[in-house]
């Protein structure tokens, strides 16, 4: 892994650390609550940073992504929450926020990413290589706080 590589997975975790606590920090009937005028919720943006990073790295390398499909289906882009999460979910999601930068950092030292397949975003950004895709990721995931922090205040 490049030093870039392990200073971007070093934000990503300090990312994921704030988002757990936010999650963490509410009931589970809280983190399924969402505010008049929204579209989704604490629970849901917080599946959908994990699938996203997945996506955009493991997915667009042509590799396995961590999740299941039917876990991705429920929270990539374009959905939104169709029922509220159980306890078990909130706990798989709280553990994938823990582990998946983890996972992700053994996994570019043992997997190959060079199958990188170039992915123009709707953003307007094109990722040509894991390096861009965990970069874009970062920015990714701290729109997606933001978001949470204006949901909390909703609650």
């Amino acid at each position: 892994m490049t030093k870039q590589q392990q200073d971007t997975i070093a934000l990503h975790a300090a990312t994921r650390k704030n988002i757990r606590g936010l999650l963490k920090a509410h009931s589970l009937d809280q983190v399924n609550i969402i505010p008049s005028g929204m579209n989704n919720n604490l629970i849901w943006n917080a599946g959908h940073v994990v699938v996203t990073m997945e996506l955009l790295t493991y997915g667009l390398a042509g590799l396995k992504t961590p999740s299941s499909k039917e876990f991705i289906d429920r929270y990539r882009k374009g959905t939104r929450p169709e029922s509220p999460a159980d306890q078990a979910e909130y706990e798989l999601i709280l553990e994938k926020l823990k582990i998946g930068g983890v996972q992700l950092a053994a996994d570019l030292e043992n997997l190959n990413f060079g199958s990188f397949k170039e992915y123009a975003t709707s953003y307007g950004v094109t990722l040509t290589d894991v390096g861009d895709a965990l970069a874009f990721n970062n920015m990714h995931e701290a729109m997606h706080i933001g978001t949470m922090l204006a949901l909390r205040n909703l609650l």
